[in-house]
């Protein structure tokens, strides 16, 4: 309940004043039925925007330490996130990816929207980087079509740490839905599920615009923050 009334009475006729989302492309997000829409992370502000301008409720599968902040700001956070029906994900190892699969397919087992970014943390350059395969076993195991989508323009509003939002018109995408039914029981070998992980993310890709980068965002943040002094970049402008 919780959850309309944040999208119909508090935060979303807020969030559409605010920003006036361009939508395109929404005629691909199913109306009923399981499936899974895999974006891009470019900024805090995507967990709000996405849900505002879909017809269906999606819940989305969110880092674990937006349940587990210190002080009132963090209680406050995970009481938020609780009641929007979001879903803890711990990131810490292989395990823990496991947990999140199972936690992922208890959504599609009920038939709903399940929302997940696929590069497993927000970009922090504005570029894209390679997706982890966490989607494409999701996706096989359950037999669900994919809608790639693409959120343009959160960057540059709400880049990471930045708290305050500018107030600048959005644009989100979705594309065509993918079957992947193909590769029917075959979750389990390496070369499928990276298959289908990199033909969602060339969707994404299609549909961003961003610069691509083959190698995983994690462990470039880590590479950089332990290079004092490297300079940030931004992302390339799509003419």
């Amino acid at each position: 309940m919780f959850y309309h009334v944040l999208k119909y009475v508090l935060l979303g006729p807020l969030l559409r004043l605010a920003f006036r989302p361009r939508i395109e492309g929404l005629e691909h997000v199913p109306d009923h039925g399981a499936a899974i829409v895999a974006g891009n992370h470019l900024s805090f502000s995507d967990h709000f925007l996405m849900p505002v301008v879909l017809r269906r409720r999606i819940t989305f599968l969110a880092k674990q330490e937006y349940f587990t902040g210190p002080g009132l700001k963090g209680r406050l956070t995970a009481a938020f996130f609780r009641s929007a029906g979001q879903i803890p994900v711990d990131r810490s190892g292989k395990e823990a990816g496991q947990a999140a699969i199972r936690e992922g397919l208890g959504v599609l087992a009920k038939d709903e929207l399940l929302g997940i970014y696929p590069e497993g943390t927000r970009s922090h350059d504005g570029r894209l980087y390679k997706g982890k395969v966490g989607v494409a076993v999701m996706a096989i195991t359950a037999g669900v079509p994919v809608i790639p989508c693409a959120m343009v323009g959160t960057f540059e509003i709400q880049p990471p740490g930045k708290v305050v939002p500018k107030l600048k018109r959005v644009t989100i995408r979705f594309g065509a839905p993918l079957d992947f039914s193909r590769f029917a029981g075959m979750e389990g070998e390496k070369a499928a599920i990276r298959a289908v992980t990199d033909e969602i993310m060339y969707e994404i890709l299609a549909l961003s615009g961003q610069e691509y980068v083959d190698e995983y965002a994690a462990r470039v943040k880590e590479a950089e923050a332990a290079k004092p002094g490297t300079p940030r970049r931004f992302p390339r402008r799509k003419r």
